[in-house]
Order: C-alpha cells, then sequence, then structure tokens
C-alpha cells in the first residue's frame, strides 16, 4: 500500500518542525533563514532582499542612485510603468528604473532596480529584479553603506 510511506513522511515533516527549539529557524534551498524567507514587506507584500545579498553591481547602482548618477545606460532613471502590477499601484511616474549590469551580457541584460517616490535619490522604496520584472523583492536596507 503507498499510502503509509506518505502519512509518514508528513508525519515525520510535521514532527520535525513541532520539535524545533524556540526561536531557531530552518534554512531554506536558497540558504536563507527560514524566518527572513517566509518575512514579507508589508507595504508590497513582496519578499525581502537584504542589500548585502545583492549582487556587487546592484549595490554600486544602488550607490548611483542615491547620489544622482552618472549611470550607464540611457534608460537608466526613466519611468517604469508597472504594467506587470507586480509592485504597489502608484500613479504613472512614481516608478524610475535602473539597470543592473549582468556580467558577460552584450545588452542590459534583465536585472534592474526599481525605486518609488521623490527626490529621484530616494531610497527607501526600491525593489529588485533578476529575471526582468517577472518577479521583484524588496530591497532591505537600500540606503546603507557598508
Amino acid at each position: 500500500m503507498t499510502v503509509r510511506p506518505v502519512l509518514l513522511a508528513l508525519l515525520c515533516t510535521l514532527t520535525l518542525g513541532a520539535c524545533q527549539k524556540p526561536g531557531a529557524s530552518t534554512s531554506t534551498s536558497t540558504g536563507t533563514p527560514a524566518s527572513t524567507a517566509a518575512a514579507r514587506d508589508p507595504h508590497s507584500g513582496l519578499g525581502w532582499v537584504a542589500r548585502s545579498a545583492l549582487p556587487r553591481e546592484a549595490t554600486g547602482v544602488l550607490d548611483r542612485i542615491g547620489q544622482g548618477g552618472p549611470f550607464t545606460y540611457a534608460q537608466d532613471g526613466s519611468t517604469f510603468g508597472n504594467r506587470e502590477r507586480l509592485l504597489p499601484l502608484q500613479a504613472r511616474g512614481y516608478y524610475r528604473e535602473y539597470t543592473v549590469r549582468t556580467p558577460g551580457e552584450r545588452d542590459r541584460g534583465a536585472r534592474r532596480i526599481v525605486c518609488g517616490g521623490q527626490p529621484a535619490t530616494r531610497l527607501d522604496e526600491c525593489y529588485y529584479t533578476a529575471d526582468h520584472y517577472a518577479s521583484f523583492r524588496r530591497i532591505q536596507g537600500a540606503g546603507d553603506r557598508p
């Protein structure tokens, strides 16, 4: 009978979670602590990514946004339309997009940072996408410098 192994696996999974020490966290397959992976930005409902976990190229882009430039690509700082509606809905012109260079790519690649609000150097509402707007994560500590 195949039901018995499935029930046993389910019971083991539930038991392991219940036996964990209070305050302890497990890791996800990406190595991110489960408590962090489950955390969601209350404003957008998206997951968080720490500035320190971003690719080196992305932290450089955040620094340049905070300084008002200079930027590598002419499109950097242009209006992001949020046509995918994955970010919180705002008036047109609220979001700006910036290219995060991808090593080995001949064109702009898929990685972007999108920031919202004014002034344009504001970093408290920035999002990162590694897949050309198919998904986003809110950048935690975007304005922090190492």
